[in-house]
């Protein structure tokens, strides 16, 4: 991406971020650093979209969405470069010349607060980045008739996990499979269970 086009992206969620108030970004922003901190499964956007409403902050989805993800990179890649807050501070400012003194106030505060455990927590799942199962949800079903077949009469078993990536990011996926291959499934995650106890 040429550098112009980049600083307009990030001078566009700066201007984003200074539709919030100093406690609206700090909200925000504590659920990022939480995360971070490896206290939560994922960051909930959804729930800091709420909050951005009920505060009367008119954004759309997508706007909202680029100040979740911009705070969780800025926040990741400082965590990354072990930055002091005056170092976070100072890289902001760089990146955009439209940073409200309120609003650096805050990060400089979060991050001095927040930062060191951070970096130990990513120096952690460097050596574990591996997806993590959050939820699993299942469910009967039974197929009666396909566009090939008048009559299946054959049972299956829906499922969907949700699983949150390295990244944060909560995604869902979900597959069926037959009777016999969902016992299989099932014998085979009670026997994980089981040696996951012995360790």
């Amino acid at each position: 991406m040429p550098a112009a086009e980049e600083s307009h992206g990030v001078n566009k969620v700066v201007d984003n971020i200074c539709k919030l108030s100093p406690d609206l970004l700090a909200e925000a922003c504590q659920h990022i650093l939480i995360y971070l901190q490896g206290q939560t499964k994922g960051v909930d956007s959804a729930e800091i979209s709420h909050k951005f409403q009920r505060a009367g902050v008119r954004l759309d989805h997508e706007a909202q969405q680029d100040i979740i993800r911009f705070l969780l990179l800025t926040f990741r890649s400082a965590g990354k470069s072990n930055f002091s807050g005056d170092d976070l501070v100072s890289r902001l400012e760089e990146g955009s010349n439209k940073w409200p003194k309120a609003s650096l106030q805050v990060l400089h505060r979060l991050w001095s607060e927040h930062g060191a455990l951070v970096h130990a927590q990513q120096e952690v799942q460097a050596m574990l980045s591996i997806n993590q199962l959050v939820d699993m949800q299942w469910k009967l079903g039974m197929a009666v008739s396909s566009d090939t077949c008048r009559s299946l009469n054959s049972p299956y078993v829906s499922l969907l996990l949700k699983i949150v990536e390295p990244s944060g990011q909560i995604c869902q996926r979900s597959f069926e499979m037959t009777i016999p291959q969902f016992q299989n499934f099932h014998k085979q995650f009670k026997e994980m269970a089981a040696v996951m106890e012995t360790v």
